[in-house]
């Protein structure tokens, strides 16, 4: 069996590399030096937060071990990071669109390097101090970069095309290329140097470090509303009528929340899915070759978006059906294949099966990435840009400590039942959002801005 994980592996690295080589003048974009100056230099900065992401993921649950605390205890200061999340880190990320968005990411990569300190004390108030602080970098990484992303692109006159470039290069490489490297370097520095699980962290608040130099020395400001008669409150009332007053930004929202929600859940359940009888199976090489099928996601949607058909609305209703269809495996081979009672030993036919499912699913996640990032630039207001996409991840974080509170009251086939419904429900979502599309803002909302600039005093 062990020979299986070498083919999927193989396989998948000579589909990504078919990909890349065989791309046409069809699937390029043709543009200028200067953006492509700045492209680079945002996907180094991109490429430096997410190494210091993807270095800690492997380690945390591990390291909590190490400590001595039971799964009880880790589940807590898992659920207070999400709930930091949803709680501080949406105060804080809504801040980027006043106080400015690299400011923002700037605060990120200070808040990630004290959570990384953290992680040397065993103490149990400090760990959780850490999530907290990670709670909080984690909002401000999935909104603060991609808002200052969009604003300086268009501040600098890039067509709104060549965004979809440096969307599906940062996934391919932050989420992909820089995942597999950050695995394999972190093992390298807990195992072969046998540097202790702390390690990874240090080595993570180094590239957050760097990235912070590039920030400070070679990015602007850009601001979102700058205006000073906006109090915080304010700013979550204009975002909540935006999202109320326009449908494709409230379907946007629901569509994000329910794909991510299931993604984070799947984190969970891949491990106990492949291994329900402890079969032992290798961990970090699993990690690596799903995020090779997210860099085969990402590659194929680098394509989609290059041309003018079809629209991103319209294959995202396949990619979440598809989504769906693969969490259904872990179900359909319950009853399909006899299970196996032996404890240990190599993974079994349904977990080679369940496998392949969860590599098309992973690939589906290298899609969603670069495609939803399009479909944000295009529908969310610039001027609340961050605040919005913080409200976004409010259900998705409460979502995720439910399932973190009751992982074990429901079987993982009702989970993954759970989860695939969800996707479909996106589906179902997304083409609605495919049908209004193209139709201008709503009458209500459009008489708000009209009115605000006629009555600019009347907030």
């Amino acid at each position: 069996m062990e020979m299986f994980y070498y083919l999927v592996f193989g396989g998948l690295g000579a589909v990504v590399a078919a990909i890349e080589l065989s791309k046409t003048n069809k699937d390029r974009i043709n543009t200028t030096s200067n953006f492509n100056s700045f492209k680079n230099n945002y996907l180094l900065v991109y490429s430096l937060m997410m190494a210091g992401d993807w270095l800690q993921g492997p380690y945390v649950y591990f390291l909590y071990k190490t400590y001595g605390y039971d799964k009880g205890e880790i589940g807590q200061l898992f659920i207070a990071g999400f709930g930091s999340s949803m709680l501080f880190g949406t105060i804080v990320g809504s801040l980027a669109d006043k106080q400015g968005r690299k400011r923002a990411c700037v605060i990120y990569c200070i808040t990630y390097i004290l959570s990384c300190f953290t992680k040397h004390s065993p103490q149990y108030k400090v760990l959780m101090i850490g999530r907290v602080l990670g709670g909080i970098a984690t909002s401000l990484l999935f909104s603060s970069f991609e808002s200052w992303l969009v604003a300086e692109h268009n501040k600098r006159g890039f067509e709104q095309q060549w965004l979809s470039i440096t969307f599906s290069k940062a996934v391919f490489l932050g989420n992909g290329l820089v995942a597999i490297l950050a695995g394999l370097f972190g093992n390298l520095l807990v195992d072969s140097f046998s540097l202790g699980p702390v390690a990874p962290f240090d080595a993570a608040a180094c590239f957050l470090a760097i990235g912070m130099a590039v920030i400070l020395s070679s990015w602007t400001e850009n601001f979102g509303d700058p205006s000073e008669n906006k109090d915080l409150i304010t700013q979550f009332r204009g975002a909540a009528v935006a999202i109320a007053s326009d449908e494709k930004i409230a379907l946007l929202g629901a569509i994000q929340s329910l794909f991510e929600g299931s993604m984070y859940t799947f984190v969970f359940l891949w491990t106990p899915a492949l291994s329900p009888n402890d079969e032992d199976i290798p961990h970090g090489f699993i990690f690596a070759t799903f995020m090779l099928a997210s860099m085969l996601g990402s590659s194929f949607a680098s394509r989609l978006m290059a041309r003018a058909t079809p629209k991103v609305e319209s294959y995202m209703q396949i990619v979440f059906l598809v989504s769906s269809a693969s969490l259904m495996l872990p179900i359909v081979t319950t009853f399909l294949v006899a299970p196996s009672n032996v404890k240990g030993g190599s993974i079994t036919f349904a977990g080679c099966i369940q496998l392949l499912g969860f590599c098309t699913f992973e690939a589906c996640v290298g899609i969603f990435w670069p495609s939803i990032m399009k479909m944000r630039s295009q529908y969310i207001p610039e001027e609340a840009r961050s605040t919005i996409m913080n409200f976004f991840r409010i259900p998705l974080n409460i979502f995720v400590c439910v399932v973190l509170y009751n992982v074990d009251a429901f079987p993982i086939t009702v989970m993954f039942g759970m989860c695939s419904i969800f996707l479909f429900v996106a589906s179902v979502l997304q083409r609605r959002l495919l049908v209004i599309a193209d139709k201008p803002k709503t009458q209500d909302w459009a008489m708000k801005e009209r009115d605000s600039e006629a009555d600019p005093l009347n907030i």
